[in-house]
């Protein structure tokens, strides 16, 4: 039985551990980023002073096995013109707010959703703080906010925290406990890094035996990692406490159209120069549907299956 943890938030990882659930053979603990200041998790986080909640809604129902209607339920938003009262939350992220102030516990709010659920893995997010994000441009600009931070487009130098933050004691041992570690897809710098650099997280990767894999993105994001290659993506990644052992990268052809749309956007396909210094294994990850580049949690299952059964790195 192999010990997998998958790194960070947002749909990037729901759509990992939507595929890896049902893989025979592996515990999953998902470690989820609480610096989401943002809709709906932005204002609940601020009126009751909890971590924010959102990703950790997601990961629920990536993860769940019961498709019943509790688990639509759990992404369903109020409509309305404003964001007073109701209007605009996740009935999720309500749900978990009153079971964090009816046992006293975020964890245990997390852990009576997951048995509502019926969730395969643990969810571990990566403190128990309500952490503000901060980014320093390249020009020293700093930006607050984890919601603010991709509307700069200005290169991104640094992530940070305005305070030395406290890892959660669950996600340092998973850590410990593991046998491969997974950088997620999704947001570079507000998804992925914001856990890495996690004092106490940041150790216990460095200490880690496990492999350590990082799936990297299809397209450039808008202002926050336009122009990356995968090399910058690797490099922003260890500057900010991850450390990879190898990469995995899509080798589907993007159509032109596509590609075309997306650069209207200010978003453009990831390249792999050749030159990580790390062993890339190159899988067909991609779908097309919508004419959406998105990855395919059917096929990420098949690379971690691949993975788990022989996990020594290899072109």
């Amino acid at each position: 039985m192999k010990n997998v943890v998958v790194f960070g938030g947002g749909h990037g990882l729901s759509t990992i551990l939507k595929g890896i659930k049902n893989i025979e053979d592996i515990n999953i603990s998902a470690i989820v980023t609480v610096a989401d200041d943002g809709g709906s998790t932005g204002r609940i986080r601020e009126f009751y002073n909890i971590p924010a909640m959102g990703d950790i809604r997601n990961v629920l129902v990536a993860l769940s096995d019961d498709e019943s209607l509790f688990s639509e339920l759990m992404d369903y938003r109020f409509e309305g013109d404003d964001n007073k009262d109701i209007v605009g939350h996740s009935l999720g992220n309500i749900i978990l707010t009153a079971l964090t102030q009816m046992s006293g516990s975020f964890i245990s709010s997390i852990e009576t959703a997951s048995r509502l659920l019926k969730v395969k893995g643990r969810i571990i997010p990566s403190s128990l703080e309500p952490l503000t994000l901060y980014a320093r441009m390249d020009d020293d600009t700093i930006v607050r906010g984890e919601a603010n931070i991709p509307s700069f487009t200005h290169h991104i130098k640094e992530i940070f925290y305005d305070h030395e933050a406290r890892a959660y004691e669950g996600a340092i041992q998973v850590i410990k406990e593991a046998d491969i570690i997974i950088y997620g897809i999704g947001s570079l710098y507000t998804s992925i890094i914001p856990n890495t650099v996690i004092k106490g997280i940041r150790e216990a990767i460095h200490d880690s035996k496990a492999l350590k894999v990082y799936f990297g993105n299809c397209m450039t994001q808008p202002n926050e990692t336009f122009s990356y290659d995968l090399k910058d993506h690797v490099e922003a990644l260890k500057k900010h406490g991850g450390e990879v052992d190898m990469v995995i990268r899509h080798c589907d052809v993007i159509p032109d159209e596509i590609l075309k749309r997306y650069h209207e956007e200010n978003s453009i396909e990831v390249i792999d120069h050749g030159d990580t210094g790390l062993p890339v294994w190159n899988r067909d990850l991609l779908t097309f549907d919508l004419d959406l580049v998105r990855h395919d949690p059917s096929k990420i299952k098949r690379v971690v299956e691949e993975l788990v059964t022989c996990p020594l790195p290899q072109k």
